[in-house]
């Protein structure tokens, strides 16, 4: 209200088309009279206050709702603007009144992960995820260190911080030992079992280089069958792989290798997958496999914090799936330019 005052005085009715959620999938409009009041101080007209209407938009608080929670599933801004029989920018404008607040706090046990965004002038984004609670907390913009090292140093409760689940990228241990002092830091089970799966794959690959091109296809097609668990093979597979890995000593070295790998995985302690896991690397060392020296010597420099996972439940398995709604959202909307608006629709999606 102008000057504060008060006022009772209509100057006009104006006719307003005001639109509201579908009733039995068929589009429905509220034709309104609102009244134009005038200030006696200032002689401003304005429009009358109604509680059932956002400010600002022809639509009813009810679509505006309809509308928010929509937009919690991965469909796209313009699929949701068809169902709500309203433009694709107006469902712009509504969600860019969603905000999420960068956290002051965070749980004791957090999850670190990166995905690529391509949003905002930068290729990958950093996701924190609390795996307790299976919940997003936040989007960081990018994965360099200087800007992590922005973000964290705002933690109010870092020293409360007890576990932090990363990949293996150095950047994140380093904000772990500055930022996190008395957090353990946990590699996720499915990011150092993936080395062994790329050793076997590049052996796999070489091998077939020198084939002839017939038993090179054959190979190829039957990467499947050297790449399971052999104790998951049907009685027929496990024949057509025992004759492959017949062909040639080195393979049949590296499927060894990678079997025996999976002993570590189902270890029940830290103790059992330490004593496991240095096995493993002697092994592997000794093999005179390059792919799988060069394996070992990396689970070797991560050890400790591959061996941390043994003794607490948490994965980066929830952080993953999260990474898969992403890549829905990111493929429903053909991307996102604006950063601050895709933080918010993942955040939105992923409570």
């Amino acid at each position: 209200m102008p000057y504060g005052s008060t006022t009772s005085k209509v100057h006009d009715y104006r006719t307003q088309k005001i639109k509201d959620i579908l009733i039995q999938n068929k589009k429905t409009y509220i034709v309104l009279k609102k009244r134009r009041y005038v200030c006696k101080n200032c002689g401003k007209r304005f429009f009358e206050n109604l509680d059932f209407l956002p400010k600002y938009l022809r639509i009813t608080n009810r679509l505006f709702a309809y509308i928010i929670n929509e937009l919690s599933s991965l469909g796209s801004m313009s699929s949701i603007a068809s169902k709500a029989n309203i433009s694709f920018h107006t469902v712009k404008r509504i969600f860019d009144m969603v905000s999420y607040s960068t956290p002051d706090y965070l749980p004791e046990v957090i999850s670190i992960d990166e995905f690529i965004g391509n949003s905002g002038n930068s290729d990958y984004h950093c996701i924190i995820v609390d795996p307790v609670n299976h919940k997003v907390i936040d989007i960081i913009k990018d994965r360099k260190l200087h800007v992590l090292c922005s973000y964290f140093k705002k933690i109010k409760n870092r020293d409360k911080v007890k576990y932090v689940i990363i990949d293996m990228w150095k950047p994140y241990v380093e904000i772990v030992k500055t930022f996190f002092k008395n957090a353990t830091i946990i590699i996720d089970k499915f990011h150092f079992m993936r080395y062994n799966t790329w050793a076997i794959e590049g052996v796999r690959q070489r091998i077939q280089k020198n084939m002839d091109p017939k038993l090179r296809r054959y190979y190829k097609r039957s990467r499947k069958l050297i790449l399971a668990k052999y104790e998951s093979l049907d009685e027929e597979s496990k024949g057509e792989l025992n004759i492959m890995l017949l062909y040639n000593d080195e393979l049949r070295q590296a499927h060894f290798l990678k079997e025996r790998f999976y002993k570590i995985s189902n270890a029940k302690s830290s103790s059992e997958a330490r004593k496991l896991l240095k096995e493993w690397i002697d092994l592997a060392r000794r093999s005179g496999i390059k792919e799988y020296i060069s394996c070992a010597n990396t689970l070797s420099r991560w050890f400790k914090e591959i061996v941390n996972s043994f003794d607490v439940p948490y994965t980066n398995g929830g952080t993953e799936g999260f990474n898969n709604k992403i890549k829905v959202i990111k493929r429903n909307a053909f991307g996102f330019r604006n950063f601050e608006r895709f933080r918010n629709r993942i955040i939105h999606c992923c409570r």
